[in-house]
């Protein structure tokens, strides 16, 4: 999937379809001139139904179509029969969508579980036909209900990527490569900030064929929990990842301030991510040498206390599996949990 087909956020109108009418229709047959009321009920109009499909992983199949309209329900005839339901509209989207009022932008719901099934729309009732309406006063009524009118509404449809480990750190901090290198994703990498401007999914490869999915989420900036930057659209994607990776390249100037920042960036956009397992990953170790390394262990160790963190490149091939080693193992104790 290209960068430009990942869509996670979409607005749509819905309107589902209109009951159908009642019947009025009085039964007439050679030996029977009046046999009284015999109309059937109109059907039902189509629903709008929104469908969990664990095989997407974008809204992009909503991007250039925003309208959806279902049948309107067919009118009631004579032997009371009723009239045909109106088709539903089944409108798929990925798990981890979020569906909000667009007027409120109240959450309705979210798709969490695979063929989960939300009708957003409803169709209106079909209207009672006059098979309903006789009484011992009056055994010939020749008035039908009309259909109730469907519903009408605007949705906004976010998606929050679903992986088990997010990567979280400044731009250019080398999430993409580390991405690349560790998965078969290939996300767009070059030396300048934002990049990334879409997250992108990668499954690991571990022993044994086991796997987890890591998602490179766009760098974060410091005022990105008020907006500044691309701040929420980035930040959204973080919630719901089991393990946060921080990424903090070892060239920065202040290894513990940028990691300071990044943990108050998530804490201002929603406290509960401190609640997720951390991991500190030093990138771009390969320009260290072991003298330095050990200086910087030394550091590290009285700055992070309690915190785990490692060392690895990327480029350089080192380290790797001792991040997957570790990753799996905070997910799996994450699991048990």
């Amino acid at each position: 999937m290209t960068e430009g087909n990942f869509v996670d956020y979409v607005k749509i109108h819905v309107t589902s379809g209109k009951g159908g009418q009642g019947s009025a229709h009085l039964r007439r047959e050679k030996y029977i001139p009046k046999g009284g009321p015999d109309g059937g009920d109109g059907g039902r109009g189509g629903h709008i139904i929104l469908r969990a499909n664990e095989n997407m992983w974008t809204l992009y199949h909503l991007k250039h179509k925003r309208h959806y309209r279902s049948d309107h329900g067919g009118a009631g005839s004579k032997s009371t029969s009723t009239g045909a339901d109106g088709a539903d509209v089944y409108i798929d989207v990925p798990l981890g969508t979020v569906v909000k009022d667009t007027e409120t932008m109240n959450v309705m719901f979210e798709i969490l579980e695979h063929g989960e099934e939300y009708i957003i729309a409803r169709g209106g009732k079909g209207g009672r036909g006059n098979n309903h309406f006789k009484s011992p006063t009056n055994q010939t009524p020749r008035y039908a209900q009309p259909g109730m009118e469907g519903e009408e509404a605007n949705i906004t449809l976010e998606m929050k990527v679903l992986a088990d480990v997010g990567l979280v750190g400044f731009p250019n901090a080398g999430k993409s490569t580390l991405l690349s290198v560790i998965t078969a994703a290939k996300p767009k990498i070059a030396n300048y900030e934002f990049t990334t401007l879409k997250p992108n999914l990668g499954i690991v490869e571990y022993r044994d064929h086991k796997t987890f999915v890591m998602a490179d989420i766009p760098g974060i900036i410091e005022g990105a929990a008020e907006g500044k930057g691309l701040g929420h659209y980035f930040l959204r994607h973080i919630e719901r990842n089991s393990t946060l990776l921080f990424l903090i390249p070892a060239d920065a100037d202040d290894i513990k301030k940028q990691y300071e920042i990044l943990l108050d960036e998530l804490r201002r956009y929603n406290p509960e991510l401190l609640d997720k397992e951390r991991l500190i990953a030093i990138s771009k170790s390969d320009m260290l040498d072991e003298e330095l390394k050990t200086e910087m262990k030394a550091e590290l160790d009285k700055e992070f206390k309690g915190i785990p963190y490692l060392f690895f490149s990327s480029v350089a091939q080192q380290g790797l599996m001792e991040l997957k080693d570790t990753l799996w193992k905070m997910l799996n104790d994450t699991s048990v949990r």
